[in-house]
């Protein structure tokens, strides 16, 4: 059976619940909030995992494993496509740049460069990270690569 053959017999809508309209209907008096408390009173949203003060959810199951997702590094990737359609020929490529072409939203994070599709003009680029195939391509049409690895934080000892 299938969700089109009911609502044929039935009815697409079902109508709205009028509640506090007498005993009579089932739900006078209270209208189905039951008697006192925060659930009563207009205004109240309870929060999603809310479970009436049991143990939450997300608090019964065990945690387990370890995860490095807090320690990943983040960029901005660009691929060359994208260049080829949006940077002039001859232009150096960097984050700055990129940010106020509107190719990436910001400067805050490194650039990484790849090498999905074919250029023709000669780029400058500056960059974090390059893939092998976009460094490549970019020194076959005649432009330049600068990788400026990442600095790694390290504790500096107090002298």
């Amino acid at each position: 059976m299938m969700i089109h053959d009911i609502t044929s017999k039935v009815g697409k809508h079902q109508s709205r619940k009028r509640v506090g309209r007498g005993h009579g209907s089932g739900l006078g008096k209270t209208s189905g909030r039951g008697h006192k408390g925060a659930g009563s009173r207009a205004g109240y949203s309870r929060r999603p995992s809310f479970e009436g003060g049991q143990m939450t959810w997300t608090r019964r199951i065990p945690k387990r494993g370890f995860t490095n997702n807090a320690f990943r590094k983040h960029y901005h990737v660009v691929n060359l496509r994208v260049l080829e359609e949006r940077v002039e020929d001859g232009a150096d490529v960097t984050v700055e740049t990129l940010s106020n072409l509107g190719i990436v939203r910001d400067a805050n994070l490194p650039l990484k460069i790849l090498g999905d599709g074919e250029i023709t003009k000669k780029f400058n680029v500056t960059a974090a990270k390059l893939s092998k195939s976009a460094i490549a391509k970019i020194e076959a049409a005649g432009g330049s690569v600068t990788e400026i690895p990442l600095k790694k934080w390290v504790r500096t000892k107090k002298a």
